[in-house]
């Protein structure tokens, strides 16, 4: 999951070189808004996929417990 947040900042970083580059902006301003551009969206992405593999884990971890209880026979209407 890490190679795909950090191929797709990486993506971001050099389409975000073209884009700067078009603009006729000095060398050093393009590839420290990029580099920026980079460390933000992989920060962010990063922080959703965690966010979304925790509520995963917690749906799973409910779903065993319930599971769990229907086969010792502990259901609500017992």
């Amino acid at each position: 999951m890490n190679k795909i947040i950090l191929q797709t900042g990486l993506l971001f970083f050099f389409f975000s070189v073209i884009y700067f580059t078009q603009r006729g902006m000095p060398l050093e301003k393009i590839l420290l808004n990029s580099f920026v551009i980079f460390i933000i969206l992989t920060s962010m992405l990063s922080i959703i996929v965690i966010g979304i593999i925790k509520a995963i884990n917690r749906n799973s971890l409910n779903k065993l417990g319930d599971y769990s209880e229907n086969l010792a026979g502990k259901t609500k209407n017992e």
